[in-house]
């Protein structure tokens, strides 16, 4: 398994081959996203002043199409960054192949892991629904306990960074059912969920930066950068667990040649 430094390292060189394709690519899934919030929240907005159940029905649509057509698209950024750190050619129109081929199994993925997120993050949530009741029976001893509510979040972060790898799977894995990205996730990252935490702690300085050119840089650098180091830990963890024997090649939907295909060209 390579270091944090030397996947860095090779996020930055791919990066540069596919430069303009990799800040097209988050140009584009910025507009989208825009582009989509802003036709829910008209609707939203309009059908309110309405009648209640359509006010209902409107809600409910602006959710539905937030998760219909926001959740690909990340899948379809994914699988760009991931051939990017690969380099293999890719464009940025290819964030909409998400819409294409087995569409219902890429949402159905993610929200298998947004669903796995959300049920542990209530660890956090319960304390507070039981703060309020305390207090007014007296038992104040539970307010204090309340401040050692945050530790409760670990495993929440712990979860998450387990199943970080189920977007690139279901972009870069067509014949991996939905339900078994999160699985082949958690298989992926034992043992690295660490790096993974400490490889995105390791931008924070460039963010505060960015914040010194508004937002310039983390355009033009930052978040490039950044996607590639992303994708380029999930073709190292599935590398490294390919020839571990922790996964096999069939179970990623892959031939044992590719496998070494994509170590000749990294």
């Amino acid at each position: 398994m390579l270091t944090r430094q030397e996947i860095k390292a090779n996020a930055k060189a791919a990066m540069k081959h596919q430069w303009g394709t990799s800040i097209g690519t988050l140009v584009l899934l910025v507009v989208a996203i825009f582009v989509i919030s802003f036709v829910s929240g008209f609707f939203i907005g309009f059908f309110s002043r309405k009648f209640l159940i359509i006010s209902l029905l409107s809600s409910f649509a602006g959710l539905a199409l937030a998760i219909f057509i926001n959740i690909p698209l990340m899948v379809g950024v994914s699988g760009v960054f991931a051939r990017i750190y690969r380099k293999e050619h890719a464009h940025a129109g290819e964030i909409f192949l998400g819409f294409s081929g087995h569409y219902l199994r890429k949402v159905g993925g993610m929200l298998w892991m947004m669903l796995f997120i959300w049920l542990w993050s209530l660890l956090v949530i319960a304390p507070l629904i039981l703060l309020i009741p305390a207090i007014k029976t007296g038992m104040y001893w539970v307010a204090w306990l309340y401040l050692l509510s945050p530790l409760l979040a670990v495993p929440a972060i712990i979860k998450g960074l387990a199943y970080s790898m189920v977007p690139y799977i279901l972009a870069d894995c067509p014949d991996v059912k939905a339900r078994e990205a999160t699985k082949l996730s958690m298989r992926m990252t034992k043992g690295h969920k660490g790096a993974i935490f400490v490889m995105a702690l390791s931008f924070i300085g460039w963010y505060l930066l960015s914040g010194l050119t508004f937002g310039i840089l983390a355009l033009i650098f930052v978040n490039p950068y950044a996607y590639t180091t992303s994708a380029g830990y999930y073709n190292e963890l599935k590398r490294n667990a390919i020839e571990s024997g922790t996964i096999s090649a069939a179970e990623f939907g892959m031939e044992t040649a590719i496998v070494y295909e994509e170590a000749v060209v990294n």
